[in-house]
């Protein structure tokens, strides 16, 4: 587990984030690869939500086992579930209920959202390695 006093919150944040932006990102590519299979209906998470529900759950270290050699009930599962839901902005009674233009959009914004996320991550780790260096010294 990582020591908060030294990563903190915002560290949780990160990766918590990072994993959602990746769930995402596998919804839209597959929403793209089904785009000519009919009675497909797209999918997609909203990021704000899952992000809010992986940040109100427990870490899956505090769960307790009834034997040491058992798996944790989280193994394999990461520690909160992104379940993906069906896209408003489709036309289910079409054949082509995938617009590519929608998907494009949701993908770049997921995106922006990644890079952002991925700059925050490259920061803390400059202030970090800043403070090991005790400010360059």
């Amino acid at each position: 587990m990582i020591d908060s006093r030294i990563y903190g919150r915002t560290s949780q944040m990160i990766s918590k984030t990072l994993d959602i932006s990746a769930k995402r990102h596998n919804l839209i590519a597959g929403n793209i690869a089904n785009m000519d299979t009919i009675g497909y209906t797209p999918k997609d998470i909203d990021f704000q939500a899952a992000l809010s529900r992986a940040m109100e759950g427990p870490e899956p270290d505090y769960v307790d086992k009834t034997h040491e050699k058992h798996l944790s009930p989280n193994y394999g599962v990461g520690p909160y579930e992104v379940k993906g839901e069906e896209s408003e902005d489709v036309d289910i009674h079409h054949l082509d209920s995938v617009n590519i233009d929608t998907e494009m959009m949701h993908l770049m914004e997921n995106n922006v959202k990644y890079r952002s996320t991925i700059e925050m991550l490259l920061r803390k780790m400059t202030i970090l390695n800043y403070a090991i260096d005790e400010g360059g010294k």
